[in-house]
């Protein structure tokens, strides 16, 4: 039969093991709102005016190669219109991507809510070019990375 001073150790032992679960839980619930909260930043400044007229402008733009876009609208490096909006673009889905590979966003929101194939695509050859041009094999490799986790993602799905 059990004595006092054990069924008291017991309750004790419990009684921490009870706490370390509920701490647990807690932190994975301030985990979730906070890459909540980090994504939700993103997605305010993905839905600026100053954004979309950005991502409009590179959405627009026609050229069939690095040679081509720099014909028409001058080097990725050069000061004008839509060399910004491309660097306000790109930037922005690069720290997408960096968050995305520390873990600091769900993936899957980010799956779900961001046009990332569809503007890699558009940016590709630009950054390609500018990579080789300026000797800069990580321009923009956070956002190539996003792409190419999205586009697994996608094969999953299919």
């Amino acid at each position: 039969m059990l004595d006092i001073p054990s069924i008291a150790a017991i309750l004790a032992a419990v009684g921490v093991l009870i706490g370390i679960i509920i701490a647990v839980l807690e932190l994975r619930n301030i985990v979730k709102a906070r890459q909540t909260d980090v994504f939700w930043r993103i997605l305010q400044s993905f839905n600026s005016t100053e954004y979309l007229e950005s991502w409009l402008k590179v959405f627009n733009l026609e050229f069939r190669d690095y040679n081509e876009f720099v014909k028409k609208y001058g080097p990725p490096f050069s000061e004008g219109p839509v060399t910004i909006a491309i660097g306000m673009v790109g930037n922005l889905f690069e720290g997408t991507g960096i968050l995305l590979n520390k873990r600091l966003i769900d993936f899957d929101i980010v799956y779900r809510s961001l046009p990332v194939g569809t503007t890699w695509e558009k940016m590709k050859p630009i950054v390609e070019g500018a990579r080789k041009q300026y000797n800069m094999p990580s321009y923009y490799e956070w956002f190539e990375y996003l792409n190419d986790e999205m586009q697994k993602k996608r094969a999953e799905k299919a």
